[in-house]
């Protein structure tokens, strides 16, 4: 593909959803998420003060990492995607022989790069979109996994992805060598964690997922998570000072419950048993780039609850994902918040690809969308049981999506009141007929040392 195929095409402002009393409204929710959290069944079997002291710590971190004017990372996502493209041609530089071929900003930022193994945590630089902020375990010290094992999910074994995950300072976590970690129970990870799997294949796989709750800061990069089950639960240590009663879990693949600012880029799911990534409960600030989900039904959910408001503030980048084989739908499915669906590639859903209710601001732009040949799964869109009455008002925007074998979006909502603010942002982001470079090399990549990834 040529690059002057991939045309420029006009910038996207929506306004979010209007919130004049969110903060004060906010603050005053938390104490209904920790009375609901065991009438909501989330996980935790017992609501200690430890618990709901981090509940009101997560509070107060959302509030802060939550952007007032998300436009601007909409102009500055577009903005970076335009002179990642731009540059492409003067700026490659070999990758094993032939040119690099990291076209998106994300990977543009550290791929290239054949000394990436001795400057690992630089990563943290590279995250674009509302997860911008993230850094992960940047600043802390490497800790290498060497042992694949998890039989004590109380007394987690020095070695063991869970011991790394559970301690109290930042940590950057890499792997000694090729492994298939079987969780007993999910991961419960701590604050201020990189799972950094370049350089080895890691699979998380055939028991229980990732869970990012009620903590900050976490980015999860380079790995496989596959045949996630859903597990008894019981009690199991989430930090050094604190193990807590869990319950039943869902069998996610990565679960974001009440976290702010986290990162998931080049990660390959499939086969679990509930959603591959479910991100609730007020959780902001996140960034989800790079991926590519195959085989599962309920793939992305960004909000859960139709009558929980406190996602007013969820906001979210999808980018540069591969959305792919055996996909149903939820790609993602929203409520309530502000989403910036952006230059992803669709490919055969069997429902439909973007959903949600509750009055969502959808900005779906540059993304490619091929349809199956099912006659009744060419819409794009879903919007439950909602009636048209209703839906009408959500603002959902399509701007130059590629829609391919009969594909089709709904828009909805009034946009005349952000005509004014298009003439500020004169950087203009690329098209559906990008989407192919920009998420090649999406899913787990196979990195050497020495090399460029």
């Amino acid at each position: 593909m040529k690059a002057n195929h991939c045309g420029s095409v006009s910038p996207v402002v929506p306004l979010c959803n209007s919130m004049p009393f969110f903060f004060l409204a906010f603050v005053l929710i938390v104490p209904t998420v920790v009375a609901g959290t065991m009438k909501k069944n989330i996980g935790i079997g017992h609501l200690d003060s430890f618990i709901k002291e981090q509940v009101q710590n997560a509070t107060k971190t959302a509030i802060n990492a939550y952007n007032p004017d998300p436009e601007s990372v909409v102009h500055n996502f577009n903005k970076l995607v335009h002179e990642s493209l731009k540059g492409t041609n003067s700026t490659r530089r070999n990758l094993k022989g032939k040119k690099c071929m990291a076209t998106n900003p994300i990977d543009r930022c550290w791929r290239c790069n054949k000394n990436w193994a001795n400057n690992r945590q630089d990563l943290a630089k590279c995250v674009r979109g509302f997860g911008e902020h993230t850094t992960g375990g940047m600043g802390g010290r490497y800790y290498v996994v060497t042992d694949s094992s998890d039989h004590d999910v109380l007394t987690p074994k020095k070695g063991t992805l869970r011991y790394g995950v559970i301690q109290d300072k930042p940590l950057w976590i890499i792997f000694e060598r090729p492994m298939v970690i079987t969780l007993k129970e999910e991961l419960m990870i701590n604050h201020d964690k990189t799972i950094d799997g370049r350089g080895v294949i890691v699979h998380i796989a055939y028991g229980a997922g990732l869970t990012i709750q009620f903590v900050h800061n976490v980015i999860i990069h380079g790995i496989r998570i596959h045949h996630i089950v859903s597990k008894n639960g019981g009690y199991i240590r989430d930090s050094l000072a604190h193990f807590g009663l869990r319950t039943v879990s869902d069998g996610d693949g990565i679960s974001i419950f009440g976290a702010s600012k986290v990162w998931i880029d080049h990660v390959s799911l499939d086969h679990c048993a509930d959603g591959l990534i479910d991100a609730i409960m007020a959780s902001t600030a996140l960034t989800i780039s790079n991926c590519k989900f195959n085989y599962h039904n309920d793939v992305m959910l960004l909000g859960a609850d139709d009558n929980f408001t406190g996602d007013e503030i969820m906001q979210v980048t999808v980018a540069f994902n591969r959305f792919g084989k055996g996909l149903v739908q939820r790609m993602p499915r929203c409520r309530w918040g502000f989403f910036h669906v952006v230059n992803n590639d669709y490919n055969k859903w069997e429902m439909y690809a973007i959903g949600g209710s509750m009055n969502p601001t959808i900005v779906s732009q540059g993304n490619r969308f091929r349809a199956s040949d099912n006659v009744h799964a060419k819409e794009v869109t879903h919007r439950d049981h909602f009636p048209q009455k209703v839906w009408k008002h959500w603002k959902w925007r399509t701007v130059n999506d590629l829609f391919l074998n009969g594909a089709f979006f709904v828009p909805s909502g009034d946009h005349s009141e952000v005509a004014h603010k298009l003439k500020n942002f004169m950087v203009q982001a690329k098209d559906g007929s990008c989407v192919g470079r920009l998420t090649r090399y999406a899913g787990m990549l196979k990195c050497t040392a020495g090399r460029p990834c």
